[in-house]
């Protein structure tokens, strides 16, 4: 049966969704209940399915609340008649449910999942039971392809008229991870296409976005970034400002808050963006170890292998880089720090050198998989075009493609002017460098939405210390902030020591830092 009420348009968006509000006695009447559904249609045209609130005096009897997603999607203004009928939730509930039994699920139910959430025709609650799901009975092979394509099918695809299109991505949040700003001047500089859409930080200080926005906008449309391609070879962008692979961005959204990360979802989010650019050879960092995501060598290997086989299934080459995790690559967190440090890397400077080598030997293996230099001789090659300068004209050349300055330096990049040194209290040795203390830090002193704000380490895992040395040194924009990272500091302190005993014994001491890739 239809009923027809009076909109009342609700000025607050619902995050893509379609919510609306009924009066409780309206609802009584439909038989319906909070969190059921309607269908909304104005003047006989498009229709479209919301999700039910019930209040017993925000709407009055004979009104409907509307949402400013479905008032858009429908075009609704204060007052207009809409025709209003309770319907049965999608068919992809059952198959939701269907997958919590441990049945696998088919290509095309999966794709019904996928168009019912970027439709709107799921709540938060049955998307989140959906991904709730996967980590418990995680997707099969078939399966992860099957929402790989469903997602790349979601939203547009780029299409650079040449080949190959080279890409690389990171599995784990490791702070100070870089590589990106250094290896795309680098490949881009070497003649080949490189088109990076990169992630803001959600629970880290900083992402390749935030940190490549401090040089230049990343906020671009598909055409500019076909542009900016086209000209260059090269691009670091957001990937979120574009209709890439779309569904990913809602998934993302209900995944992090709560910290789900089901393996399934995590290979089809990644190989998802690179289809969605074309990318016929991919590159993927896993960094492992503790304070990452990846904890094990055999867990590194089983993801490789999988990532391997399915980046085959959808016409991608791809190779697998396993990287030590448990600590920091750069020496600099925070968007500007980070960026500054990715510039004087460019411009030669000797500062960070386990991020210079980790950037050089992705490059190099990138290189080699297109056979632009030979097997073995990659990392020689992109080293060379970092020592040139070549690695460097190509960033300031994609900085002003990209609305930038294209003459930017290290030295232009403001840091936050209040800062804050810690010392060491006693000499030791550092072991343990705590990632996700560091990561709290940095955000506390108000990283990454204050692009100036961060850490910046002075020392490294297993340098010795004297008493009274600058470990690390604390820097915000505001004084507040930086005593609420002080504080942060202090309650979970990010470095660990172990006393240096064995020059008692003469035994020579080596630092357990070390770069294997």
């Amino acid at each position: 049966m239809n009923y027809e009420l009076k909109a009342k348009c609700v000025d607050l968006a619902a995050g893509g969704k379609f919510v609306v509000v009924l009066n409780n006695s309206d609802a009584q009447a439909m038989d319906v209940k909070h969190l059921d559904r309607v269908r909304l249609t104005k003047d006989g045209g498009k229709a479209i399915s919301a999700v039910i609130n019930i209040s017993e005096h925000y709407v009055k009897q004979g009104n409907i609340g509307v949402f400013k997603d479905a008032t858009d999607a429908l075009k609704i203004k204060n007052g207009q008649r809409l025709v209003v009928e309770p319907i049965d939730k999608p068919f992809s509930v059952s198959l939701i449910k269907k997958k919590m039994e441990g049945i696998p699920l088919s290509a095309s139910e999966i794709d019904n999942i996928i168009v019912d959430i970027m439709n709107g025709n799921l709540s938060d609650i049955e998307t989140t039971a959906f991904l709730t799901t996967l980590c418990i009975r995680d997707l099969n092979r078939d399966e992860t392809l099957a929402l790989t394509n469903s997602i790349v099918n979601s939203g547009t695809t780029l299409n650079f008229k040449r080949r190959p299109i080279v890409d690389k991505h990171c599995a784990g949040g490791v702070p100070g991870n870089r590589t990106s700003m250094i290896i795309v001047p680098i490949i881009a500089a070497a003649g080949l296409t490189i088109p990076k859409t990169s992630s803001r930080a959600i629970t880290s200080p900083a992402g390749t976005a935030d940190s490549m926005e401090v040089l230049a906008p990343v906020c671009l449309s598909e055409k500019e970034i076909t542009e900016v391609v086209n000209k260059t070879n090269g691009c670091l962008v957001w990937g979120g400002a574009v209709n890439l692979a779309a569904a990913d961005d809602k998934l993302i959204k209900i995944r992090h808050p709560l910290d789900l990360d089901p393996k399934g979802v995590l290979l089809a989010s990644i190989l998802a963006k690179k289809k969605a650019v074309g990318a016929t050879h991919v590159l993927i960092d896993i960094p492992m170890g503790k304070g990452s995501k990846v904890q094990t060598k055999s867990e590194a290997d089983e993801l490789a292998s999988e990532f391997m086989d399915l980046g085959s299934r959808l016409g991608m080459e791809i190779e697998c880089i396993i990287t030590p995790g448990y600590d920091p690559v750069g020496s600099a967190i925070g968007p500007a720090l980070e960026a500054r440090e990715v510039m004087r890397i460019l411009q030669g400077e000797k500062v960070s050198s386990e991020l210079r080598e980790k950037s050089l030997v992705m490059a190099g293996i990138l290189l080699e998989m297109v056979g632009r230099a030979p097997r073995g001789s990659g990392r020689t090659m992109a080293n060379k075009i970092l020592g040139s300068g070549d690695a460097l004209k190509k960033m300031r050349e994609i900085v002003g493609a990209q609305g930038g300055d294209p003459k930017i330096s290290a030295s232009d990049i403001s840091i936050g002017s209040y800062f804050i040194d810690v010392f060491a209290k006693e000499e030791g040795r550092i072991h343990f460098m705590n990632n996700k203390s560091i990561s709290a830090i940095a955000r506390a002193a108000g990283a990454p939405a204050d692009k100036g704000a961060g850490i910046y380490l002075h020392v490294d895992k297993g340098d010795k210390i004297k008493k009274g040395q600058k470990l690390f040194t604390i820097y915000a924009e505001s004084e507040r902030k930086l005593t609420l990272a002080q504080e942060m500091a202090e309650a979970f302190y990010p470095l660990e020591m172990d006393r240096i005993i064995l020059k008692e014994y003469g035994v020579e001491e080596k630092s357990s830092m070390g770069t294997e890739y």
